[in-house]
């Protein structure tokens, strides 16, 4: 019986190499809030309207699709944080109801490691888990679940995230950070690693190369942090946090999108001019996570409207722009499209 068994598992094996894809098309997006009950249910769409049907038909295209929970996916909890009047408290709550809505466009993988996940305590964090365990989504970034591993069309990923904040692994210690991801890249064929990190707002569009406060809390240094996780063996990072687009880099052949800014944030999120826009970054790598080429789609927001594709390209223009400042030495080459290689060695 074990030869059997033997040979069953070499031939398995086998017919997944055959079927593994020579190049994977990774979809990535920042953050997402599709309504919150808290303070109450005034912050919720009205009943039928769906969060990501303007952008579905970018986001089916992905073999691999990434977000950023920014909130908690739960029915109960209450409010974790001290607020004197809780029409001024940013705390968000969405149904649990709503993982249908992630499952639907596709997503595979998100991340949880930021400042609201802890919004409604333990509870919250706990049906956060669970309700993306049902709709057979990935993610990581808290301590109960520092990283993860899943495996999509014969190829195995590997996945963690890292924020400042208190419920989540940490993305001030790149000791343990780079531990994380080489654990991870000892047995997966690509790792993908996001944090939530740097400043907040217009004001902080720039990548500085630099440790980064906003409101005294020391938010990392995304930098420093990127490099330094593609050293450790990953392959993908993935920002968000500043609420506004920032550059995009490629590091030893690896990828890095600096902030993927608000993407479906319904209510509650100021979006005026580039925190309205909301990209939708495309990368092509080869099964050992190998840069080829990108894309940016650009989508947009407006006050309690979900996201759409917008026609003037606005986040591809803002963040070509940004590149190109943040980082003159780049060899990334921009289309009219928002497709981009990187200039080959001559």
């Amino acid at each position: 019986m074990d030869s059997i068994t033997h040979i069953l598992q070499d031939f398995n094996n086998a017919m997944e190499a055959l079927a593994a894809p020579k190049s994977i098309k990774i979809m990535a997006v920042g953050d997402i809030m599709m309504g919150t009950d808290f303070p109450n249910a005034s912050y919720l769409p009205p009943a039928g309207k769906t969060p990501f049907d303007g952008v579905n038909s970018i986001l089916g295209e992905a073999d691999i699709l990434f977000g950023n929970l920014e909130g908690t996916l739960t029915d109960e909890g209450n409010n974790a944080k001290r607020c004197s009047d809780p029409s001024k408290c940013y705390s968000f709550r969405s149904p649990t109801k709503y993982g249908q809505y992630l499952e639907a466009s596709g997503f595979d993988v998100m991340s949880i490691a930021n400042n609201h996940i802890g919004d409604f305590g333990a509870i919250g964090i706990k049906n956060t888990a669970n309700t993306l365990k049902k709709h057979h989504i990935a993610y990581s970034g808290i301590f109960a679940q520092e990283s993860t591993v899943f495996k999509k069309n014969g190829i195995t990923y590997g996945f963690c995230a890292f924020a400042p904040n208190k419920d989540c692994v940490k993305i001030h210690n790149l000791t343990k950070a780079a531990k994380i991801v080489k654990a991870l890249a000892e047995k997966v064929d690509i790792v993908i690693v996001s944090f939530h990190g740097g400043a907040e707002g217009t004001d902080h569009t720039h990548v500085p190369r630099k440790t980064e406060r906003f409101y005294g809390e020391d938010r990392g240094n995304v930098y420093v942090f990127a490099h330094t996780m593609i050293d450790a063996g990953a392959d993908i990072i993935l920002g968000h946090g500043p609420h506004v687009s920032r550059a995009i880099e490629v590091y030893k052949d690896r990828f890095i999108a600096y902030s993927l800014g608000n993407f479906c944030t319904y209510s509650r999120f100021n979006l005026r001019g580039i925190k309205g826009y909301a990209p939708i970054a495309e990368v092509e790598v080869d099964t050992t996570g190998v840069f080829i080429k990108g894309k940016l789609h650009s989508a947009k927001q407006i006050d309690e409207v979900y996201p759409f594709m917008d026609p003037k390209k606005s986040a591809f223009h803002a963040i070509r722009k940004l590149t190109e400042v943040d980082f003159p030495e780049s060899k990334l080459v921009f289309e009219e499209d928002g497709s981009f290689t990187q200039k080959k060695e001559e």
